[in-house]
């Protein structure tokens, strides 16, 4: 029997949420759009200021703020997704999602990912299930394409996430 512990967390959550925006071709390319798009205007305008009327400051202000947008513009998106992530949420929900998990694969019910959370216990079928993923301080088994128990390394606190995760990809592969 396979089973891990771990604590998920407010920022897990925050985090997963950014990684599958980063990944998401058209929003990145929204972002570059505007990144680049709206400071190239504005150069264009600050460039008007400079050669039509002369004037220097007004030209370098333009140009100046068409330089933050661009460095900055992207950091405040990701702090505005921050933001949006938990609201999205209400309090109920939030005390249901964050806290001690417990997964389990057991081989009497070979079938099933067994979850436990603060919301309650749950059983999935592995055909149900996507893949496993892994990132430096992360393990993802996704449930859908857009939907994943997230697994922070940092706070696993009993059993061992990768023979975990291993068996957990052999119980996948094995289901579909």
């Amino acid at each position: 029997m396979f089973e891990i512990e771990y604590e998920f967390r407010e920022e897990d959550l925050i985090h997963f949420n950014e990684v599958q925006f980063t990944r998401n071709e058209e929003i990145q390319a929204n972002i570059r759009k505007n990144r680049w798009l709206v400071p190239a205007v504005m150069g264009l305008i600050g460039g008007f200021y400079y050669f039509y009327y002369g004037d220097k400051n007004s030209a370098a202000y333009i140009v100046v703020i068409a330089a933050l947008w661009g460095w900055l513009s992207p950091k405040i998106m990701m702090l505005d997704l921050r933001r949006q992530i938990l609201n999205n949420y209400t309090a109920k929900e939030k005390n249901a999602m964050f806290g001690v998990y417990t997964l389990t694969i057991d081989p009497t019910q070979a079938n099933y990912l067994i979850e436990k959370s603060p919301s309650g216990k749950h059983k999935m079928l592995w055909e149900d299930l996507v893949r496993v993923e892994y990132s430096k301080h992360y393990v993802y088994i996704y449930i859908t394409l857009s939907t994943a128990l997230v697994i922070p390394l940092e706070t696993i606190k009993n059993g061992d996430v990768l023979a975990f995760a291993t068996q957990a990809e052999k119980m996948i592969e094995r289901a579909s």
